[in-house]
């Protein structure tokens, strides 16, 4: 059975589909000694697949890990800023893993990691149907009507933003708490909601992603998630 190179490549956990796309296009790939011109060569996984001269990691089982991202780090393998990196702090003996979605410098909580770069594409995808859900702490007065409008979608500078629940969750002065369920995960989405409605994000925690939850993850803690579990959760809809 056949497949396109970049997904091989993906399923390797050396880089995402999209980046494995970018290396073909930048004449990185050579199969059996040719380079390959396009991301639609198919190969059936026996060849000789080297990125830059090397080898590339065997295929293994699919593997998923939550961990707890604290504020601070970026979610990147390469800065150019050289920031401290997600991928920098993981703890030691952790195989090559790719994240699936990303949180930004300054936020925290629940980041999913895998060694599969085409689940990590699959499962950022909104027509999935998976929540994320987070806590956010805002400064400033919250409006039940503004809230009401990002529940309808909102445009932002011509960007479009799907239906987004928010809910109050305790309010002190000009500090609230807020519960915000979202589908889509845009870039920033969160802060860019809260900047439309009038609202500064002091501190934002992703609670969960899809099935998968923060729990009790202490910050910087990473905990494999049981093949059981994947195969109860993933298993139906992704084919492990």
């Amino acid at each position: 059975m056949t497949e396109r190179i970049a997904k091989f490549m993906a399923r390797s956990g050396v880089c995402s589909r999209r980046e494995a796309e970018e290396l073909i296009k930048q004449k990185r790939v050579t199969v059996n000694g040719e380079t390959v011109e396009t991301p639609a060569f198919n190969v059936e996984g026996d060849e000789k697949i080297l990125l830059d001269g090397e080898k590339l990691p065997q295929v293994q089982h699919t593997r998923v890990w939550l961990y707890h991202k604290p504020t601070g780090l970026i979610t990147t393998h390469k800065d150019t800023q050289n920031r401290a990196t997600v991928f920098d702090n993981l703890p030691a003996g952790m195989p090559r893993v790719i994240s699936v979605g990303r949180l930004d410098l300054n936020s925290e909580g629940l980041l999913l990691l895998t060694n599969d770069g085409e689940l990590a594409r699959t499962l950022e995808l909104p027509q999935n149907g998976w929540s994320r859900r987070y806590k956010v702490r805002v400064y400033g007065k919250v409006s039940k009507n503004k809230l009401a409008e990002l529940e309808k979608g909102v445009e932002i500078e011509g960007v479009r933003y799907g239906a987004v629940k928010v809910e109050l969750e305790s309010q002190n002065g000009a500090n609230s708490w807020l519960q915000v369920t979202l589908n889509e995960g845009k870039n920033r989405e969160i802060r860019k909601l809260m900047k439309y409605i009038g609202l500064e994000v002091a501190r934002l925690i992703r609670l969960s992603y899809g099935p998968f939850q923060l729990g009790s993850l202490k910050k910087g803690e990473v905990k494999e998630v049981p093949q059981k579990v994947l195969k109860e959760q993933l298993g139906d809809k992704f084919k492990l």
